[in-house]
């Protein structure tokens, strides 16, 4: 199993989500966040902007899944400037579900 973190702009945030659910992944847990990334923010004249909104989608998925998820996202989340956003992709080594107390155990 990976974990997807997707950090990509507030206003295409629905645009994502829609198509990661068009593409049978409708689960997912959405942050709003701030941060910057290599050019350190924005200049919009006199007025430094060093931290900017963003939000975070993560998901949990199987690794073969993941190539999808990273195609999806990526046409999705795309404007053409920089601030687009950054994909992340970590293994899973377990999960537990807190009703149940089910152990996932992801293969080495």
């Amino acid at each position: 199993m990976k974990m997807v973190r997707a950090i990509v702009r507030p206003e295409k945030e629905n645009d994502v989500v829609l198509a990661l659910e068009a593409k049978g992944f409708p689960a997912m847990t959405k942050v709003n966040v701030f941060g910057r990334g290599k050019q350190k923010g924005i200049q919009a004249g006199p007025i430094r902007y060093d931290e900017l909104p963003k939000v975070m989608l993560m998901i949990v998925v199987e690794d073969g899944e993941v190539p999808v998820i990273v195609d999806v996202v990526r046409q999705a989340a795309y404007v053409g400037y920089e601030g687009d956003g950054k994909v992340f992709v970590s293994p899973v080594t377990e999960s537990y579900t807190i009703r149940t107390g089910e152990k996932t155990v992801s293969p080495v």
